[in-house]
């Protein structure tokens, strides 16, 4: 991994976790906003996520979507992990890639 995606992640260069949940912590009001957002508005984030994207709305939520996004910032991970995540704890999953998307947009690096 790049510098910049240590920076966005936290944590060290090529151990980026998109594939686990977020912590519940919320960091800021944004991140309690969007954490409501992907609750109670789960394919309204999910279409905003795929329009950062330049998808169909209806690819938001979905695995195919996850997985293009860490394979195009070379997040470790797997088709597996993805469907894990995106199945099981789906509005965490959509919260964490909107989070990612807004954080790489600030750096310049989206």
């Amino acid at each position: 991994g790049t510098k910049a995606e240590a920076t966005v992640s936290g944590e060290q260069p090529g151990s980026f976790g998109l594939s686990s949940c977020p912590s519940p912590g919320m960091e800021t009001l944004s991140d309690l906003s969007l954490g409501c957002c992907g609750t109670f508005c789960f394919f309204c984030l999910g279409c905003k996520i795929a329009k950062d994207m330049d998808e169909c709305c209806c690819c938001g939520p979905s695995v195919a979507m996850r997985t293009r996004y860490r394979t195009l910032y070379r997040i470790p991970g797997s088709i597996c992990s993805d469907c894990l995540a995106a199945t099981c704890c789906a509005p965490c999953n959509l919260c964490q890639l909107k989070r990612d998307i807004n954080r790489r947009q600030e750096l310049g690096i989206f």
